[in-house]
């Protein structure tokens, strides 16, 4: 660990965990909000409910997943955790990653379609989502040894292939 920013680590936990919390939550709000676009409620309806869901995608829920994962890879970095449930967490929250592009094309193809465009319908989102948040969580606090799977050397050293002074070129 990088010894003078030590004192960092506690402080860019608390922001990984307050952002990731903030993107999960507005993941998990994404497809109700869209399952409300319904060119029947009335064009002012339609209006506001387009508007609030564009703002939080853009405004808040994509920072937030900017800001999880910067601060995310700056952990795994200080801390040094290259382990092989990390590296499985990680296949996990590139699935997260999806699921927020898709929300973003149902978005995208919400304003473009003048309400021709029906999202799907919330409840299987949600469990797609559920299930990649509920193996991050497992991951994460349970820490499991997953030492039958062995890593290459390039993802468990962190420093990488070290050349000596005199081979260095000049």
């Amino acid at each position: 660990m990088i010894g003078w920013l030590e004192p960092v680590i506690p402080h860019l936990k608390a922001l990984h965990v307050i952002a990731l919390a903030v993107w999960v939550g507005g993941l998990f709000g994404l497809p109700v909000m869209l399952a409300r676009h319904d060119a029947a409620i009335g064009q002012a309806d339609y209006s506001r409910i387009r508007l609030a869901s564009h703002i939080s995608y853009v405004w808040i829920i994509t920072p937030a997943a900017v800001t999880a994962i910067v601060a995310g890879t700056w952990l795994i970095f200080l801390r040094e955790v290259f382990v092989p449930w990390m590296f499985a967490k990680l296949v996990f929250v590139a699935l997260l990653i999806g699921f927020h592009a898709w929300m973003g094309h149902h978005i995208v193809k919400l304003g473009e379609t003048d309400g021709r465009h029906d999202p799907p319908e919330p409840g299987i989102p949600l469990l797609l989502l559920l299930v990649p948040v509920l193996v991050i969580l497992m991951l994460v606090l349970w820490k499991p040894d997953l030492g039958d799977i062995t890593l290459p050397g390039w993802l468990t050293e962190p420093h990488g292939r070290q050349l000596p002074v005199s081979d260095v070129p000049r």
